[in-house]
């Protein structure tokens, strides 16, 4: 869970391959092992609660830790320039254990009004059934945020770039707002990836991944996990990977940890095909706007060279009558899989209607609905642009579209 190699000046790259990993001291194998057992023996007696173990005890239970497991969150640990990593085995359990083992009953939160629709979910209709108020707020303006701290504020929650809308938070900004009002910064970076910011280096406390998407990278394997400094990743291991139980699996630890070594080219990859995509579908006729943060286009283009290393791979643009052409690309597209998911090697797209998106998780209302339907129309496709040739992915969806 702590991260040895913090301090080092490795490459990206090198980082990405060799961070969390040595050859086997036993076998002289090079590929990490895959260890699958759930316990573990013992030289001496331990006691029988997890809360008895410290930074020094060896492996007794896989739910405790899993030397596999502990493989990745090193290596997560030194991408994202963190002390410490805690894995769980969605994104969504990391996001839920951090709101629940941070927030109590009488606890104030500042979260995104547009965001992953699970948290989304949770954040409006789980969290006040436990005493917790939530104030929504457009977070891609800082002022937004400001206005809406409280003396018992304890966590502002971010995501940049968000779901599904690509808009993206001042991470340094908010981060001194929060910080000034007693309140730390969880932010959902997996749009990103540490490949593109590195939400810590700008203040963040939390940063949080679904390990399912660009890390793993090849759509077997769900996994997310916490980045952070030391003391919190301990205390968040201790409440939520302990008590909640949502540990991830040292086989989908396996799995992620190959997808991770080569993050680094995928993502360079990824972002230089969205770019032409992005560049083909802004002079598509059948398309009326495209938001995608590497293009001057986009609203907050300009935060986002100042922010990103890489622009991603994820695209959302409109069309006119959204949800029928939805169905006609779903017949249509033939390298493209019209399906849910992103960050994978196979490129992704699936419709998002406005109407559907206020219905089940974003409940938006006034003026928050009316920004949104500015920037979304009646819907957004939101395409996950993969490793494909890009040329062949220009054609598909010229074919799909037309």
């Amino acid at each position: 869970m702590t991260n040895d190699n913090r301090n080092d000046a490795r490459g990206i790259r090198t980082t990405a391959i060799h961070s969390g990993e040595a050859p086997d001291p036993v076998t002289g194998a090079s590929a990490p092992n895959l260890v699958m057992s759930t316990t573990f023996t013992t030289d001496e007696p331990a006691g029988f609660s997890a809360h008895n173990l410290d930074g020094e005890s060896g492996f007794l239970y896989s739910r405790w830790g899993n030397p596999t497991a502990r493989q990745l969150e090193h290596k997560l640990a030194a991408l994202e320039g963190g002390e410490g990593c805690v894995s769980f085995a969605s994104g969504m359990a990391a996001s839920a254990a951090v709101l629940f083992s941070l927030l109590k009953s009488g606890d104030h939160l500042i979260a995104a009004d547009t965001n992953y629709a699970g948290v989304a979910e949770l954040v409006r209709d789980t969290l006040p059934r436990f005493g917790i108020e939530v104030t929504l707020v457009d977070t891609s303006d800082p002022a937004a945020v400001a206005d809406a701290m409280r003396p018992a504020t304890r966590i502002v929650w971010l995501e940049s770039p968000a779901n599904p809308t690509l808009r993206l938070a001042d991470i340094a900004a908010i981060s001194k707002i929060a910080h000034d009002g007693g309140a730390v910064v969880a932010i959902d970076s997996t749009f990103a990836t540490p490949i593109a910011t590195r939400p810590l280096e700008l203040g963040a406390d939390y940063v949080i991944h679904s390990l399912t998407k660009y890390i793993g990278g090849h759509g077997d394997a769900l996994g997310g996990a916490v980045i952070g400094n030391a003391q919190a990743m301990a205390a968040l291991n201790a409440e939520a990977g302990i008590h909640y139980g949502g540990v991830i699996s040292p086989f989908n630890a396996w799995l992620i940890m190959r997808g991770a070594a080569t993050l680094p080219l995928r993502m360079k990859a990824h972002e230089e095909s969205a770019l032409v995509l992005a560049r083909f579908l802004e002079s598509h006729p059948k398309v009326t706007r495209v938001l995608y943060p590497g293009l001057p286009s986009h609203p907050q283009h300009d935060l986002a060279r100042r922010q990103m290393a890489n622009f991603s791979g994820m695209i959302a643009f409109q069309v006119a009558d959204g949800e029928a052409m939805a169905a006609q690309l779903a017949k249509r597209l033939e390298i493209i899989h019209h399906a849910v998911s992103l960050g994978h090697h196979r490129s992704l797209i699936f419709w998002l209607g406005t109407d559907a998106m206020m219905e089940s998780s974003f409940r938006l209302e006034g003026a928050a609905l009316e920004a949104y339907r500015a920037l979304a129309g009646d819907g957004l496709f939101r395409l996950s642009v993969g490793l494909e040739d890009p040329d062949d992915l220009c054609r598909d969806l010229d074919h799909a579209l037309g």
